[in-house]
């Protein structure tokens, strides 16, 4: 760097500096500020991974496993993930209660947590890692579903291994759990961090039944408020979403209501496909073809597609 580049720079940095800081106290809602510490991205995306360590055992990063182990190992990562899990949920309460404008002073944010976020996140945690056995169970359905509905599928190793669709659903189903608990944050971090992962965007809130395959996966669209039996089978680009936003008399979006389609149990929903609206309810074992959009219900056993198209070839 020469003397000018140096000179340029010594002069320019501080004013820089300065701006940014005095944005600081203006712009409040891009910026985390106090003694609250946030959750942490890297902590969340390794309580995944430790989670698929124990939801699918020997297909992750130790796989000489076998009956004379398993409970050490599975127990030794209940371990970690509970300690890591209560400190990530009890910030996600101190986070929120910070966001709706009760900051939080000094001594209760420092970690190790010494407050009642503490005595949530361990509670919390614990309710969670109850759940792991059922949420298995759920899962080798949804597993089974891939491999049924599949032909190009050859074992289900290859599903666990191979499928986008299985690691957004896991994320999903770990992360309803938790948004079923109250847990602030912490279930958005981990569906978003699937969507990057795997072009899946499903919200933690929306309620699937089991047996369910999204087949492809990249650009599906499952809003917070639907409700999806099962054996729902979709294709990628497939939106579940809202009609419309309704407000309140301030102007403000009412949140909370039912705005996403509810699909029933057995149905088949092609690529690219719209379904929206909270009223609107797809009926057990309908097929919606690829391309169509819908914002009103379709009765069972139902098919629907578009025209077919005049091609024209040159």
């Amino acid at each position: 760097m020469n003397l000018a580049s140096i000179k340029n720079k010594e002069e320019n940095l501080p004013e820089i500096t300065w701006s940014l800081v005095e944005s600081c106290s203006l712009l409040e809602k891009i910026q985390h500020l106090g003694h609250c510490p946030l959750p942490s991205y890297n902590e969340i995306i390794t309580i995944l991974d430790d989670l698929f360590e124990i939801i699918y055992p020997g297909f992750g990063r130790r796989n000489n496993l076998h009956l004379g182990n398993i409970r050490y190992f599975i127990g030794d990562i209940l371990d970690r993930t509970y300690d890591t899990l209560s400190v990530q949920i009890a910030r996600s309460f101190c986070q929120s209660r910070h966001a709706s404008g009760s900051p939080c002073s000094q001594a209760e944010c420092e970690i190790p947590l010494r407050s009642e976020y503490e005595r949530i996140g361990q509670e919390r945690a614990l309710a969670f890692l109850s759940k792991l056995p059922a949420l298995r169970k759920i899962l080798e359905t949804d597993v089974h579903a891939a491999y049924a509905g599949d032909p190009a599928c050859r074992s289900y190793a290859e599903v666990v291994f191979c499928y986008p669709g299985l690691k957004a659903i896991t994320i999903y189903r770990i992360a309803h759990e938790l948004h079923l608990l109250g847990v602030p944050l912490i279930p958005r971090m981990m569906t978003e961090w699937a969507h990057r992962c795997t072009g899946i965007d499903i919200h933690p809130g929306a309620t699937i039944g089991s047996h369910f395959f999204i087949d492809h996966g990249t650009g599906v669209v499952i809003g917070e408020t639907c409700e999806i039996g099962e054996w729902v089978k979709l294709y990628q680009g497939v939106t579940l979403g809202a009609l419309s936003f309704p407000t309140d008399e301030t102007g403000q979006l009412v949140r909370g209501k039912k705005r996403h389609p509810t699909i029933e149990d057995h149905v088949v929903i092609y690529a690219n496909a719209t379904v929206l609206g909270g009223e609107t309810v797809i009926g057990q074992n309908a097929i919606i073809g690829s391309s169509v959009w819908i914002t009103q219900s379709v009765a069972p056993n139902s098919t629907v597609m578009m025209e077919k198209p005049n091609l024209r070839i040159r």
